[in-house]
């Protein structure tokens, strides 16, 4: 049965939405300014119709006829459109019908809340059938009333309930509108009507008490007061040893009971939380969606599973030899008992290329014993590289990895199409291999941040770096990452110069984007730590922390690109073989590599590092001290085993892939996914012939401090910014093209020439590597007495 293919782009729950109509704020303002004209237009032409209505009846019925002139104040439009909506429709309740269409008008225009809009309308179309039939009731002959559709409905009604009955179900509407729309219910009547009479009642006595003669009162009259002190009270308030006190009770009238009805019905009404009023920003993506930062290149495709290939396709996975596991078990279970130590329990778990045998020796069995006893198993099971485990971590037993006579080949198509991958929420996803137990291992550069490898030659380092860029080039669209690629041997990623204009990152002028040359690799990295400062004053701007909550903030349209921001794609930097560059350049690559791991992470560049010779010399302490995720691959001694892991294991490795992986935390055992060369040629030619972008990601301009100017200037050659750019670098008091870049809103180039024409006019010192240049000047005085010299 075949196989399905598994598919490598990642699947989205998308739903499928209704459509939705939905005016814009523009589009209110003119339509809500229409209807609250048109409403006006209707009001003035039903109140010109009351009076002019019959001197009119001879255009209704020759309307485009232009030697015929209407009275009505809105011409025949008007006299036309009165005598369809009020002879001919609702008579005088006409009127809340234009009302109602000026009142939606105003609701629009003022982009008030439509929930209120919704009642108006309901109860205002309700009672102008009401006032029609009313008035078609009460006022039968008289057609202008109540209209042609009143006179209908009660003509209708007295037909089928009699004239009893319609009056009874126009007092029921009415009855019905005034308590569910005005809130009018008996009870209210009845507590208006008495609050009336009390109020009466109190201006009747107080004239009264004003033209009485006034009285002189008596104490014994005063019965509100009273000098009263009960023994219950003292007793239970004071102690037995404090004097009582007397206390003089203020008594007041008691209220007259009020006899409460337990009928009365209380409404409660809530009041409705007010909306936040919309940004800028919520306008926009509600307008124009948020920014799609793959927009240039919306037609992408991602490469299939089908370009790579599977090695295990005839086999079928890990083959379990059992006679292998008896013989291995038995062989080193003799070998303890030989140095008396037994054996309570052992378990296998069969891996790729190395089985793992968990062992729980009895108690009393020191660990340090069996842990010395490393070359007589490997002796007795006559293999290579052995490693013993001791203990596990997270585990109560103690771990010998055997490798396996028949290692299984990991593919790099099986880790891909696995789910792990497949599922994996991180940024910059990495399938590594498979475990001792055939699990696929993902990790994310972003959280590591920066990775370390090492191994002998022909161990497969480089193989590993072809794994690392194939997982990424299978997550993550051209727009999300880009790599900087640099081959000192110059033979080994020179298949990645087909997707130079999707995935690749070079600095300005040059004609190759994978970096061979060693000269070009101080400019490189110096110009990633340019583009690093440029990162972190974007970040500052933004008020944000890292690229993430940066690019989710640009997405949501909440900065603005005239400001020079920008959607920030991963910058991944490559190096095949660092020990080459520490051997041609030493420091002048140690240090901008140092600063681009200590700074780096937060705004997305990260480091891939591989050597073959792990030296003291070429992973000093600082390297290491910024890289603590590391990949170990086979090495030749155990020097070299604590260089890269700081312990001991990578020289039991057997090779072919076989590796370990710390990231600071415990020792992975991995054997890592191979990816061949026509594999890597298959999908950078699927990638490099689709559509690209039209250059290489151009990383900042780099001069080293041999390429400044020397040499004066003429002034006629000077930029039309030269004394705006001095007067901003004299006021910042920091001489650095990219201040004016956002301040000026320039170019890279061109604010590089005003820095050379600055320097040649002294206003600024000279090259100073990353730093920023010293300003000469002072203040604005200064300036204004050197450019006037």
């Amino acid at each position: 049965m075949p196989k399905k293919k598994a598919s490598t782009r990642k699947t989205k729950n998308t739903k499928i939405k209704k459509p939705e109509f939905k005016l814009s704020r523009q589009q209110k303002v003119v339509l809500g300014s229409f209807l609250m004209l048109l409403g006006v237009a209707l009001l003035i032409a039903f109140i010109s119709f009351l009076f002019n209505w019959q001197a009119d009846q001879s255009t209704l019925q020759d309307f485009g006829n232009r030697d015929l002139v209407a009275k009505n104040w809105m011409s025949k439009f008007g006299a036309s459109i009165s005598d369809f909506f009020i002879y001919n429709g609702f008579g005088l309740a006409a009127f809340i019908l234009a009302g109602l269409v000026t009142l939606t008008g105003v609701y629009l225009f003022f982009a008030f809340k439509l929930k209120n809009l919704f009642k108006f309308w309901f109860w205002g179309l309700l009672m102008m059938i009401w006032w029609a039939v009313f008035f078609g009731f009460f006022a039968e002959k008289n057609a202008m009333l109540g209209g042609r559709v009143g006179f209908e409905i009660n003509d209708y009604l007295q037909d089928f309930i009699g004239l009893i009955g319609t009056s009874l179900l126009l007092t029921f509407m009415l009855i019905a509108y005034l308590v569910f729309r005005l809130k009018i219910t008996p009870e209210l009547i009845g507590t208006y009507i008495n609050t009336k009479k009390a109020e009466l009642k109190d201006d009747f006595e107080t004239s009264k008490t004003a033209s009485a003669p006034p009285a002189t009162k008596t104490y014994e009259e005063e019965d509100w007061v009273s000098e009263v002190v009960t023994k219950k009270e003292t007793s239970n308030i004071q102690d037995k040893s404090t004097p009582t006190p007397l206390t003089l009770n203020k008594e007041v009238p008691k209220p007259v009971p009020v006899a409460v009805d337990e009928d009365v019905q209380m409404e409660v009404e809530t009041v409705e939380e007010e909306e936040a009023e919309d940004t800028l920003s919520k306008k926009l993506v509600k307008d124009f969606g948020e920014f799609d930062h793959t927009l240039e290149l919306k037609n992408y495709k991602w490469p299939t599973i089908d370009l790579l290939k599977d090695y295990n396709a005839g086999g079928g996975g890990i083959t379990v030899d059992q006679e292998e596991l008896e013989e291995n078990k038995n062989n080193i279970v003799s070998t303890l008992k030989n140095y008396k130590i037994e054996i309570a329990h052992i378990k296998a778990t069969v891996g790729p290329t190395v089985t793992l045998y968990e062992i729980v020796p009895e108690a009393g069995i020191r660990i340090s014993k069996i842990k010395n006893l490393e070359d007589d198993i490997a002796l007795s099971l006559a293999a290579l590289g052995i490693r013993i485990i001791a203990p596990i971590p997270g585990k109560g037993t103690i771990g010998i990895e055997v490798p396996n006579k028949n290692a299984t080949i990991v593919s790099m198509r099986s880790v891909i199409a696995s789910p792990k991958f497949q599922n994996a929420e991180m940024e910059l996803p990495l399938a590594l291999g498979k475990t001792i137990s055939n699990e696929t291992f993902v990790v994310d550069l972003a959280k590591m941040p920066h990775l370390l490898m090492a191994g002998a030659t022909g161990q497969g380092k480089s193989v590993g770096l072809n794994a690392i860029l194939t997982s990424l080039l299978y997550s993550k669209h051209p727009a999300e990452v880009k790599f900087v690629l640099v081959d000192p041997k110059k033979v080994e990623l020179t298949l990645f110069n087909k997707i130079e204009r999707h995935y690749l990152a070079k600095l300005p002028g040059s004609e190759d984007a994978i970096i061979t040359d060693n000269s070009k690799v101080i400019a490189t990295l110096n110009s990633l730590c340019i583009e690093m400062d440029d990162r972190y004053n974007l970040l500052k701007d933004a008020m944000v922390r890292n690229i993430k909550e940066y690019n989710v903030k640009f997405k949501a349209r909440k900065l603005n690109p005239e400001n020079g921001h920008k959607f920030l794609p991963y910058i991944v930097l490559v190096i095949d073989e660092f020990a080459d560059l520490i051997m041609t350049a030493g420091k002048e690559v140690e240090t901008p590599i140092a600063r681009l791991a200590q700074l780096a992470r937060a705004i997305g560049i990260h480091l891939i590092i591989a050597t073959q010779r792990p030296s003291v010399n070429v992973i000093t302490g600082i390297i290491k001290a910024n890289f603590p995720a590391r990949v170990a691959f086979r090495v030749t001694s155990k020097i070299d085993s604590r260089t890269i892991l700081d312990s001991q294991g990578a020289d039991q490795l057997i090779g072919r892939g076989d590796m370990l992986f710390t990231q600071g935390n415990d020792l992975v055992r991995l054997q890592c996914a191979f990816v061949d060369t026509p594999e890597v040629d298959k999908i950078t030619e699927f990638i490099g012939s689709q559509k690209a972008y039209p250059d290489a990601h151009i990383l900042p301009e780099y001069e080293d401090a041999e390429s400044g100017t020397g040499l004066d200037i003429d002034v006629s050659e000077r930029d039309k910014l030269f004394r705006e750019a001095a007067e901003v670098i004299v006021i910042a008091q920091q001489g650095s093209a990219s201040l004016l870049q956002r301040k000026l809103k320039l170019g890279y180039n061109r604010a590089g020439r005003i820095i050379d024409q600055l320097e040649a006019a002294g206003i600024v010192g000279p090259f100073e590597g990353s730093k920023a240049r010293q300003v000469l000047v002072t203040d604005l005085v200064s300036l204004d007495q050197l450019l006037n010299n």
